[in-house]
């Protein structure tokens, strides 16, 4: 008889996870471009593809993506975070 592994849950929604953590800088008196939000990628893929998360939430301009008006740089990193823009004094874990 094979047993059988329970599979991983899948994790909650990471965009209301991202829009929490902006909303916490946002709150000690950082503006959209003082922060960075770092996306492994496929946290990028997921935000994107999100069907709760509203359009003008997300937008493509100049090739770069925003989220809530916080750039975003997909990839490079193992786990998602919400950093300072040139500020190393920031640095908020998601």
């Amino acid at each position: 008889m094979k047993s059988e592994k329970p599979r991983p849950r899948a994790r909650g929604p990471r965009a209301e996870t991202f829009r929490k953590a902006i909303e916490a800088a946002g709150a000690e008196g950082l503006a959209p471009d003082d922060m960075v939000l770092h996306l492994t990628l496929r946290d990028a893929h997921l935000l994107k593809t999100d069907r709760d998360v509203p359009v003008e939430d997300v937008s493509f301009a100049d090739g770069g993506m925003r989220f809530l008006g916080v750039p975003v740089i997909q990839g490079g990193v193992a786990v998602s975070f919400l950093g300072g823009s040139g500020r190393a004094d920031v640095a908020f874990t998601i």
